[in-house]
């Protein structure tokens, strides 16, 4: 991270945001349990998993029962049925329309695993570089939801995430997940933005 690149950290039970001044979040670090890390494939997500690997300290494992904290990075895949509906088409010349091909399904589901595999190999690497140890969840979905709905299923401590910093048209028709997840998860959010 440069000095350029700027960092929202969103403290759900504080009525503001912290702009370049993550002292509150660090001094509060070494007492969290679980950091979720949304990460997929970009170059800002791999920036948010690094910055999250090397700045937070999770709570100490515990040696009566051996539990501690840990980090998860997560990775939202596509739904199938977005994948899949974009069918090559129906039959010409009469056939049937709502034949659905189950090559071309096939297809794009091991398309859909390679990328998968990809991004989760790349994140390893990270881990590897780092020496720090991360647990793993795929899950399969509308990113937005899918993030905010993993992070309170679990109980994270925190959500940590990249932006690509969509401009305001970009994000009008697009959307932002940061923005959503702000303000949806009950944990504290750290935003990680990119230069770009």
């Amino acid at each position: 991270m440069t000095e350029n690149d700027v960092m929202v950290i969103t403290l759900p039970s504080l009525p503001y945001k912290l702009h370049r001044d993550p002292s509150l979040l660090l001094m509060a670090s070494g007492n969290l349990g679980l950091v979720v890390i949304a990460v997929d494939g970009s170059e800002e997500s791999m920036n948010a998993l690094r910055w999250a690997l090397t700045n937070l300290r999770l709570r100490p494992q515990s040696e009566t029962d051996g539990s501690g904290g840990s980090f998860l990075a997560l990775h939202v895949q596509s739904p199938p049925s977005i994948a899949t509906s974009l069918n090559p088409g129906a039959i010409p010349f009469g056939g049937p329309s709502d034949v659905e091909v189950p090559a071309f399904a096939a297809a794009i589901e091991a398309h859909q695993r390679r990328i998968t595999d990809a991004i989760l190999n790349r994140a390893f690497e990270i881990c590897d570089e780092l020496h720090v140890k991360a647990k793993t969840e795929v899950v399969v979905g509308d990113p937005k939801d899918k993030i905010c709905e993993v992070v309170d299923k679990l109980h994270a401590d925190l959500l940590v995430m990249g932006s690509r910093g969509f401009g305001p048209i970009k994000r009008m028709f697009l959307g932002s997940v940061s923005h959503y997840c702000i303000n949806q998860v009950s944990c504290p959010v750290v935003v990680i933005k990119g230069t770009s």
